[in-house]
């Protein structure tokens, strides 16, 4: 395509350093990617599609620092049901929600020291969490088990643990989505939410934990595409100057938090911002507003994809939409970041042996065990079980490629477990009784084990649930979500999160022996 300016002009260069593209699903990195680094490109985005196994990744980053050795190169791994390293087998660390629960905050750190540690170990020097959004709506789609709870102070005192986990590896945090996702039931890669509170109000809950995260020092705070009218009635917090300039940047003696450090946009091509703006001007918009670093996401980019956002960024300059100025001071924190995790890197602790003893031991402690109320004690089953599935659609930040469940645990202690998944299309399908027979004649004679997620968002998960403890009241409930819907079955186990080692903890205490490591 033709450019407005040729590549080696100081106003593209700022436009292509602002930008931080992610690419298709390839485990080396393409040669545009290559090419535009040399141009000015600052950093890259990786996801699960880019990771087959730790040493593939070392290599991938390596390509990537041998064109620019201080590349940033990011990666959102929050551990818990949100994993890229471990996309294909589950987390070894269980999410924020367990460590919340643990309220263990010398924890907390211990395991987002490991995080960073393997991070560090793959090459990836800016990590897209923790996320500091207070989860006070119990119906949110998109954060829920990815927050550290509902209480301000809790998620505070835990976001700075993480961070200083984390950073203490070498790997820049990015507390997020600012200034904050957790009350609201839209998700914001679908649609834009809109949160009716007051200033007051957010100042004592959704900013609670950035005010913490930002006197601790993390290097970024990531932007949320939701729409707060006491702060801006008209343009979502990613491409609001009032919110990323009038309250993030702006001193304390005027309102703001006084934050210094790098704004990463949440990923741009989300439809909260790019069903109404469109890619281009979603950019443009963000950088005006106070954003440093665009995220391009989920949805994988391409060179021409990357010129284009470029010299979109680059035209808003000459058209007077954005001052060449702030593109300039965009442009010179995203490579402050860069030196920064450089010297970070050099300077990081040598890695230790790894294992995911803590992880799991956490997955233990944040366990809730609930016996069926004026029942005999319960008796860890000695036979292999069925375990049947309520499966929810997939968080998109998670995915779909992600395990989850206790029935591969299962099956370890109990060979000859099985499972089935049963879906709200089954429901609708056979009704809710026709799928309870369904389950039941599945089940056969075996044990029962129901596993659901967030049950309380799903009224036709409680139903069901409710027909089939009627019918097998011995059954066992395991909620992998938000243990929000008071507790059911003849035991009640609550994991706060559907990581790998929740499950393993879960299946040890229904089985009543250690899970083999």
């Amino acid at each position: 395509m033709t450019t407005l300016v040729p590549d080696s002009d100081t106003l593209t260069r700022d436009a292509l350093a602002v930008l931080q593209p992610t690419f298709a699903g390839t485990t080396t990195a393409p040669d545009w990617l290559l090419r535009q680094l040399e141009n000015g490109m600052t950093g890259v985005g990786l996801f699960g599609r880019n990771v087959v196994s730790t040493a593939q990744l070392a290599d991938l980053t390596a390509q990537l620092r041998a064109v620019r050795p201080d590349v940033l190169v990011a990666m959102d791994e929050e551990a818990g049901d949100v994993t890229r390293l471990e996309r294909l087998g589950g987390s070894s660390f269980p999410g924020n929600l367990a460590l919340g629960s643990v309220d263990d905050p010398e924890l907390t750190r211990a395991v987002a020291t490991r995080i960073g540690r393997r991070l560090a170990a793959a090459g990836i020097t800016v990590n897209w969490a923790p996320s500091a959004d207070v989860n006070s709506d119990p119906g949110n789609p998109v954060i829920g088990v990815r927050s550290f709870g509902q209480d301000p102070e809790l998620v505070a005192r835990h976001t700075v643990a993480f961070v200083q986990g984390l950073q203490s590896a070498g790997v820049a945090a990015c507390v997020k989505h600012f200034p904050g996702h957790g009350n609201t039931n839209v998700d914001s890669h679908l649609a834009l939410p809109r949160i009716d509170i007051d200033l007051g109000t957010l100042h004592q809950r959704e900013l609670v934990p950035f005010k913490a995260a930002i006197a601790a020092g993390s290097r970024c705070v990531m932007s949320a595409h939701i729409l707060i009218p006491a702060l801006d009635p008209d343009r979502p917090g990613t491409l609001s100057p009032a919110v990323l300039t009038g309250l993030l940047r702006a001193p304390a003696a005027q309102g703001g938090l006084g934050y210094d450090g790098v704004i990463y946009s949440d990923a741009i091509e989300m439809k909260a911002v790019a069903d109404a703006y469109g890619l281009d001007r979603g950019c443009a918009l963000a950088v005006a507003a106070g954003a440093d670093a665009i995220c391009v996401g989920g949805t994988p980019s391409d060179e021409a994809e990357v010129l284009r956002l470029r010299d979109a960024i680059v035209r808003a300059v000459r058209e007077g939409e954005l001052t060449e100025e702030r593109l300039h001071d965009a442009a010179e924190r995203v490579r402050a970041l860069a030196r920064w995790t450089a010297e970070a890197r050099a300077q990081a602790p040598a890695d230790e042996p790894d294992d995911d003893t803590i992880g799991f031991d956490a997955a233990r402690r944040a366990l809730r065990i609930t016996p069926a109320a004026g029942a005999a004690p319960f008796q860890p089953l000695t036979r292999a079980p069925y375990v049947a599935a309520f499966t929810p659609v997939a968080n998109i930040a998670a995915g779909t490629q992600t395990p989850w469940g206790v029935a591969t645990e299962l099956d370890r202690l109990l060979p000859g477990t099985r499972a089935g998944d049963h879906t709200h299309a089954d429901a609708e399908r056979a009704g809710i009784e026709g799928l309870v027979a369904e389950v039941l004649a599945a089940a056969g004679d075996r044990p029962v084990v129901a596993v659901v997620r967030d049950a309380h968002r799903h009224p036709w998960m409680t139903e069901v649930l409710t027909a089939l403890l009627a019918a097998r009241p011995d059954t066992v409930v395991v909620e992998m979500g938000v243990p929000h819907a008071p507790p059911t079955g003849a035991l009640h186990v609550a994991t706060h999160g559907a990581a790998r080692v929740c499950g393993r903890a879960a299946a040890e205490v229904i089985a009543g022996r250690e899970a083999v490591r």
